[in-house]
């Protein structure tokens, strides 16, 4: 049998996307046949033959490979050879030989021949019916309005190469299963292309671009409703079954990636880049703009992934110069590293967990910021500890919370949250009557973080003195109403052309890894967020092309579903895929790591040489170590205490990648022999039986014993006390400068504390922090 394959249709869009979908129908077996545009799959007892014509494009020829896949499972239960035949290659080779025999000998095939591709009809206009008794009735009107949809109908709204099937919420399971067949009657008697895409909704969840084609629709929004209603549903089956149930448990965050790595960032100021201190670098003010190198272990090489933040007050000269300054320090990183932009407001929730604690400050330190303020008679507002200040707290656990500094007025509150208010002569702690337990721990977390020497008053909703509100300018109005996580739609894949500064997309239905080719550039909108992903063979070069790609993907905003152009921006090259990016499809690391293009990658893994196709790993350029990492930008983590605490260099974990039951891949630690902590991991809770083994590697310091473990368990290094003063003249370096005491031994510990470790890490934050003022370790 002989099937030909060829593009949906043949316009330009075919040469700018390449064949995300293709045709495949049998055609007669004969040589007339047989063009240089298409690819065509000759079917025999023992052997697959695939002839690729010359003017047929790579992702063709790929989606044909496809086809030959499924013939070979299917009709041949696995076993007959393949063979690929080049159009006009005729000598030398026993394949071309044996396929040109079985047409009778080889003759040339005409230039002008038309393709075999019919040209699919075009539809103008976008039509709606109602389905009745099997049959499709057109409405009269050609304006359509949300209020001719009746509840009790199924619908279909032909939109020429995409139909949306309508399903009335009162409609039966009969009514719903006559409708579909129906439709698609409809599509074969129309003579429709077989990639005419179907999308079926049920009332209440239609989607933007349904929406769109309607001149009104309500903009009320019902989603919290149906949540609530959902949820309330759940709940009753529950005490169906005997379960005593108040409130479903919120999801367990997971931030598919190793959060363990090793943060630098830099402020952008005017046409440089400063270094922001370790003590310093969670402390990001809104009128100045980031680099973050974000460096952490990953598929068993080191990976790197930068970060534009891009602070709300910032002036656009700084924006602009964060990028270009970004890829600079890219430029000067060996590997493809991610890239991202993220405008403040809109931080995802990666770049909150590589922070694990972060504050975000109003105002600015930078040149550009101050200029701007001063030009036009703006009071700075800077935060410093002797003006009034309110900061929202948020998070989802102790290593991932955030406080943000809003304005001081009582119109910032919100009862879902917790507040911190700092006066000049007092602090307050706001607790919404909507706040969970969780909140409330993280805000006495936070609160030791911002002011650490102060003792705050406790301030319930609805139970606030005069002076609460006086500080923020008198009492007001906030919103009071439950927030609610919205319900957030699946991912869409687009594949883009970049042409003359502007961007074709079109969108890949049921997408998967294998639409990933590399010969194209394609943009996942996440809606939260999205990203550009480059093959090694796309037309893109540059990491600003992508970005520009992504800016314009916004402003298209194709599913009408009001994308902010603040939405955050990543860049991905392929074959360096972060977990939190190949989490949204079934992901195969070899197949991220073959050489060559579409085409022959397919081939390679259709022929069982898909090894012989693999690129050799990237292995990691710098070594977790002590010359790698300068003593001042060693990773950090954060004990249960609240205080930070330094990883020696010497105990690298090594982690590796399983495989969650929902396919998402995850970093895990490695079975192995020695502990790092004395309790319960602080990442992953009490793993019964479970130990880290460290490589044993030359450490500089291997005269220290190895049994002196803060109150968190963690090995740190023995100094003496007049060492670790911080007004010490012969000063130690590379510790963590906040918990100087953890680095004394037991014995002048005591003599200097008058107390016991343990003793002391019992006492309440602000006791320790005076303590160790008055002993010059603060």
């Amino acid at each position: 049998m002989l099937y030909a394959c060829w593009p949906c249709s043949y316009t330009k869009q075919c040469d700018l996307f390449g064949m995300t979908s293709v045709i495949c129908d049998q055609v007669p077996f004969t040589r007339t046949s047989l063009n240089h545009n298409d690819v065509f799959i000759l079917d025999t007892a023992s052997k697959i033959f695939l002839f690729t014509g010359c003017n047929s494009s790579i992702q063709l020829r790929a989606k044909a490979l496809e086809v030959v896949q499924y013939i070979k499972e299917n009709k041949h239960g696995g076993n007959c050879e393949v063979a690929a035949i080049d159009d006009g290659k005729f000598v030398g080779d026993h394949d071309v030989g044996e396929f040109w025999s079985l047409f009778g000998g080889y003759a040339p095939i005409p230039r002008d021949l038309p393709s075999t591709v019919l040209e699919s009809p075009g539809i103008s206009t976008v039509k709606l019916f109602w389905i009745t008794q099997g049959k499709l009735c057109q409405s009269e009107s050609s304006n359509l309005d949300k209020e001719m949809l009746n509840s009790n109908k199924c619908y279909v709204l032909d939109c020429g190469t995409e139909l949306f099937v309508w399903l009335g919420r009162n409609t039966s399971i009969t009514e719903r299963k006559t409708s579909i067949s129906a439709v698609e009657d409809f599509v074969r008697s129309q003579g429709r292309s077989l990639c005419t895409h179907l999308t079926f909704l049920t009332e209440g969840s239609e989607t933007a671009s349904f929406r769109s084609y309607f001149d009104s629709w309500p903009t009320t929004v019902v989603e919290p409703k149906l949540y609530e209603e959902g949820r309330g549903k759940v709940a009753a089956i529950f005490k169906q079954h005997g379960y005593d149930v108040k409130e479903l448990p919120e999801e367990v965050y997971q931030p598919f990636m190793n959060c363990d790595g090793t943060l630098k960032v830099w402020r952008v100021n005017g046409d440089e880049v400063s270094f922001v201190p370790v003590a310093e670098k969670a402390m990001l003010y809104g009128g100045d703009c980031y680099i973050l190198q974000y460096t952490y272990v990953g598929n068993d090489k080191e990976e790197n992934l930068f970060y534009a933040w891009l602070g709300c007050r910032s002036a656009k000269e700084d924006k602009a110069d964060a990028i270009s300054q970004m890829n600079t320090i890219v430029n000067s990183t060996k590997g493809d590293p991610v890239l991202a932009q993220i405008v403040e407001g809109r931080e995802t929730e990666q770049f909150f967990s590589i922070f694990q604690k972060l504050i975000i400050f109003k105002g600015g330190m930078g040149t550009r910021y101050k200029k701007s303020i001063a030009e036009k008679g703006i009071p700075d507002e800077t935060f410093d500890d002797s003006k009034t200040a309110l900061f929202r707290v948020q998070g989802k656990c102790w290593n991932h919370m955030q406080a943000i500094q809003v304005d001081q007025v009582s119109s910032s509150l919100n009862s879902s949250y917790c507040y911190i208010l700092k006066t000049q002569s007092s602090s307050f702690t706001w607790v919404g009557n909507l706040s969970t337990a969780r909140d409330h721990d993280l805000v006495d977390r936070m609160l030791d973080l911002i002011y650490p020497m102060w003792q705050p008053i406790i301030v319930r909703e609805g139970n606030e003195p005069d002076i609460f509100w006086n500080a923020l300018g008198g009492k007001g109005e906030y919103p009071r109403d439950k927030e609610i996580n919205r319900f957030t739609e699946d991912p869409h894949l687009f594949t883009c052309a970049f042409i003359e500064g502007d961007i074709k997309v079109k969108e890949i239905f049921n997408f998967s890894q294998d639409d990933l080719t590399t010969e194209d550039a394609l943009v996942l909108d996440c809606h939260s967020e999205i990203y550009v992903w480059i093959g090694r063979h796309s037309s893109i070069r540059s990491k600003q092309d992508a970005f520009t790609i992504g800016l314009k993907f916004l402003e298209m905003d194709v599913l009408f579903e009001g994308l902010s152009l603040e939405t955050p921006i990543y860049v991905v090259s392929e074959g360096y895929e972060p977990p939190f990016f190949t989490q949204f499809f079934e992901w195969d690391f070899s197949k991220a790591n073959m050489l060559g293009n579409s085409f022959e990658r397919k081939l390679a893994i259709l022929k069982g040489r898909a090894q012989k196709m693999e690129a050799p790993l990237q292995s990691s350029w710098k070594a977790y170590s002590m010359a790698a990492t300068p003593n001042g930008l060693r990773s950090q983590s954060i004990g249960l205490n609240g205080l930070a605490r330094s990883i020696n260099p010497t105990t690298s974990v090594l982690v590796s990648t399983s495989k969650s039951s929902d396919n998402h891949r995850l970093s895990s630690p490695l079975p192995l022999t020695r502990k790092l902590f004395s309790g319960p991991s602080p990442n992953h809770g009490d793993i019964d039986g479970s130990s880290v083994e460290v490589p044993s590697a030359p450490s500089r310091n291997m005269g220290i014993p190895l049994d002196h473990q803060s109150q968190d368990g963690v090995n740190l290094l023995i100094y003496p006390y007049e060492q670790l003063k911080a007004a010490s003249s012969d000063p130690v370096t590379g510790i963590d400068v906040t918990k100087r005491e953890a680095y004394l031994s037991e014995e002048e510990f005591e003599e200097i504390f008058k107390m016991s470790r343990g003793a002391f890490y019992e006492l309440p934050k602000w006791r320790q922090n005076k303590l160790k003022m008055s002993l010059h370790l603060f």
